[in-house]
């Protein structure tokens, strides 16, 4: 299934596993643009263009599915060059996508722009980071450890 390898240098590597669903052979899978990008830019696998009018959100395909360790979470978050140019941005941004989700990775993607914006087959649409996830512990208690700040919030420290 998957496996965490160990590079040198003591940085753990961790093995995310890609299946490309039927049909999206010409979809390119998730890639960084860069050597040093944090996150993998994911692509639209739409059957034929989707026009996102002003104000309206879709769930766009991206063709693959994946597994990867327990002790990650992948992140959807919006392109910058996207949301700069255009409007577009992801809603429930940063999406998470579980350890144990096995289905198509899709983006619901909003047009928060003045003018309908296409998106195409291929179009690099958001990006995807990989975090660690800790476990915890819950714990009921009848009372918290006082802070000076209390329960103090919304604008509370003054800014």
């Amino acid at each position: 299934m998957t496996k965490q390898l160990q590079p040198s240098g003591g940085i753990r590597l961790f093995q995310v596993l890609f299946k490309r669903l039927p049909g999206n052979e010409d979809v390119q899978l998730p890639r960084k643009m860069s050597d040093l990008a944090a996150g993998f830019d994911l692509h639209a696998a739409v059957d034929e263009p989707v026009t996102l009018q002003p104000g309206e959100r879709k769930l766009i395909p991206t063709g693959f599915a994946m597994a990867m360790p327990a002790d990650l979470e992948a992140q959807i978050r919006p392109r910058s060059g996207l949301a700069y140019k255009h409007g577009i941005t992801c809603l429930n941004s940063p999406g998470t996508i579980d350890a144990d989700y096995r289905g198509e990775v899709k983006v619901l993607l909003i047009n928060l722009g003045q003018q309908p914006f296409v998106i195409e087959r291929g179009e690099r649409i958001a990006q995807m980071l990989f975090q660690l996830v800790p476990v915890v512990e819950l714990a009921e208690v009848n009372n918290l450890p006082e802070t000076i700040r209390g329960a103090g919030g919304f604008g509370h420290t003054g800014v």
